[in-house]
């Protein structure tokens, strides 16, 4: 099937604000008959309940932590992007539009990122209306900060607390919404299914994660706002809660699932220092503003960092790239540390050094605490090392995920009615997604734009009348309840750990920061195998009908085993490299990843065929009109 994203014709430019007009609308007496679930509390859920409440919609919003506070978009650090043009230095919506998709290596909507470059500006006007306190400058303006993939200073911050302050002010205005009634709260509840009648999204099927309780709520329509999939990895950046499910569970339900291979690898991570971690931690890329990425030129040197003299120390960013340095995009940064640590040339036995020697000279230890002590701190409470004494040191990680479900450019996936927001679609970040751009999708879906396409959808369905008593809900019920008494009867001897560790050494070494057929294949053998062996040995303590942390971690692995599979068959049929998906069979001379336009020039969405069998590939060609394809050069 070649699959349409219904993206508006015209001028780039005039695209979105033309397609707002054409849009149905619902009076505001009407809004008060729909209800509308939103899934997941981080930024653009939060956004989104928030919004659709205050325009009199009855939304339902659901989350697994104990308070929507704690979605996971409190982890992101280094800030947020906007085309504003503050320090005056040539940034424009065309920019950064720009920036985006070749960033994303050319595989991302033109008109889905425009869209996005020219709300960039909107949000920093509503979360300073909000009290989010952004840096200012001595004269009391907004500061700015660069990033990588970017010449200009766009990103918008609050030290390296940027996320959790942008939540705090989504969290307000939701709260708000809950006190006027609009919004009502659902913490401490996991989706587990999507209730589809006539084809239609029409409900949802949870897990109280007290009691046990399974319950159905019906909707009008439903905002899946559940972010990424990193964990597949096991270890990553990501909250170790943070899983695949609700995205998963509507693939299987017949939504399409698009470029799950495309992962990212962030350069700027704590080293892996055991066995013993079940996560790792993100050190903000905005360091990198002010940080020098560099490692020893001699194999195996053992010295420690201060007893290298400045000629026997490679910064192999600034030497490699030149017009960006340390600010290369994060892909290539990646592979470019993971290539100097392949050939010996590690700083300290792990890692790469990132040094900030430089800038402690040249602004001093107090305007570099206050740009990032709380980095800074966090490091030393982790590593035990005081980075403005020494070079901090990092190693890439698992952090963002580009693929998704499939959606239109209404946010609508093939199944109407299930809009999908945030990172948890694969709208807009290509192949690889520019620092700073996480936090500005996931407000623009749910402040700018859902609560325009979700009403053109509402205008056209009649107010839901099926009840949780309908068929197809206790079917749902039924089979969410069975697959757990699956899952506790197995009474094997390995814990869901295990499971999850060991899937996660599969997925990092044969479909991590380079692929390749040989290393695919071997992925799409051990997998299954693996899978097989979960159903026949895991071992889940306790009951269904209580607090039972293990089940829930069970499900959450059940998905990351079959998911797992899915990812590694999109990374083998995807014959070039590109962004984050980097095949070593398809480089440049340079070593640089090398793509086929003329083949793989389009967004792969793969349909749920069953556990056992191949997906089937359907196809949404990318058409760039206002930017060439070029060979992605950041020298």
């Amino acid at each position: 099937m070649i699959l349409n994203g219904k993206c508006p014709s015209g001028p780039l430019s005039e695209k979105w604000d033309r397609h707002r007009h054409e849009l149905k609308l619902v009076n505001p007496a009407n809004k008060r008959k729909y209800r509308i679930i939103a899934v997941g509390t981080g930024l653009a859920g939060a956004s989104a309940a928030a919004t659709l409440g205050e325009l009199g919609y009855n939304v339902e919003a659901f989350c697994y932590q104990d308070s929507p506070r704690r979605g996971h978009s409190i982890a992101a650090q280094g800030g947020i992007n906007a085309a504003k043009n503050y320090p005056n230095d040539g940034d424009s919506i065309f920019r950064l539009f720009h920036d985006t998709i070749k960033g994303g290596d050319f595989r991302a909507r033109e008109a889905n990122v425009y869209r996005l470059a020219m709300l960039s500006n909107n949000i920093i006007d509503q979360c300073v209306a909000q009290g989010v306190p952004f840096a200012r400058d001595y004269a009391g303006y907004l500061d700015n900060r660069s990033f990588g993939g970017a010449q200009v200073s766009r990103t918008f911050y609050a030290r390296g607390q940027t996320g959790q302050q942008l939540l705090l002010g989504a969290y307000g205005a939701l709260s708000r919404q809950v006190k006027a009634g609009s919004v009502r709260l659902h913490p401490r509840t996991e989706i587990l299914d999507i209730v589809l009648i006539d084809r239609e999204a029409k409900g949802i099927t949870v897990r109280d994660l007290v009691t046990g309780r399974i319950d159905c709520y019906t909707a009008d329509a439903i905002c899946l706002c559940t972010g990424g999939y990193a964990n597949v990895f096991y270890l990553s950046t990501n909250a170790m809660g943070s899983n695949v499910t609700a995205t998963y569970r509507a693939y299987k339900k017949g939504a399409f699932f698009a470029n799950p291979c495309f992962t990212q690898i962030h350069p700027t991570c704590i080293p892996v220092s055991g066995d013993h971690q079940s996560k790792l931690t993100l050190m903000s890329e905005s360091l990198r503003n002010d940080g020098r990425v560099w490692v020893p030129k001699m194999k195996s040197d053992k010295r420690s960092a201060h007893e290298i003299p400045e000629a026997e120390r490679d910064y192999f960013l600034e030497r490699k790239y030149p017009s960006y340095g340390n600010l290369a995009p994060r892909d290539i940064a990646s592979r470019a540390a993971k290539e100097v640590c392949d050939e010996g040339f590690g700083a300290g036995g792990s890692g790469v050094y990132l040094d900030f020697a430089d800038s402690l000279h040249r602004l001093g230890e107090d305007k570099v605490r206050e740009l990032y002590g709380n980095l800074f701190d966090m490091y030393e409470k982790i590593t035990g090392e005081n980075a403005y004494k020494q070079p901090m040191r990092i190693y890439p990680a698992p952090h963002y995920t580009m693929g998704g479900l499939w959606v239109d450019y209404n946010l609508q996936s093939n199944i109407p009615g299930l809009f999908v927001l945030g990172e948890a679609n694969f709208s807009d970040h290509g192949a690889n997604r520019l620092g700073a751009s996480a936090l500005m999708q996931g407000l623009a879906d749910g402040y700018f734009v859902i609560p325009y396409t979700i009403a053109d959808h509402l205008a056209h369905t009649t107010p839901v009348k099926a009840d949780t008593e309908h068929s197809e809900f206790r079917k749902s019920r039924e089979d969410v309840e069975a697959f757990a008494k699956k899952l506790l009867s197995v009474n094997g001897r390995k814990t869901v750990n295990e499971f999850h560790r060991e899937l996660g050494k599969i997925m990092w070494e044969h479909v991590g920061m380079a692929r390749s057929e040989e290393s695919l294949k071997q992925a799409l053998k051990q997998i299954p195998a693996l899978r097989d062996e979960f159903w026949e040995n895991v071992r889940i303590p306790g009951s269904g009908s209580e607090l039972n942390q293990e089940l829930e971690k069970a499900g959450r692995v059940a998905d990351f085993l079959e998911f797992a599979e899915l990812m590694a068959r999109d990374a083998l049929h995807r014959n070039e490299s590109c962004g984050g998906h980097f095949r070593t069979e398809y480089q440049m001379p340079d070593g640089e990843a090398k793509r086929d336009d003329e083949n793989y020039c389009y967004v792969a969405a793969w349909e749920f065929k069953g556990v056992d069998n191949e997906p089937e590939l359907h196809k949404e060609p990318l058409k760039f009109e206002n930017v060439e394809l070029a060979v992605r050069s950041y020298k």
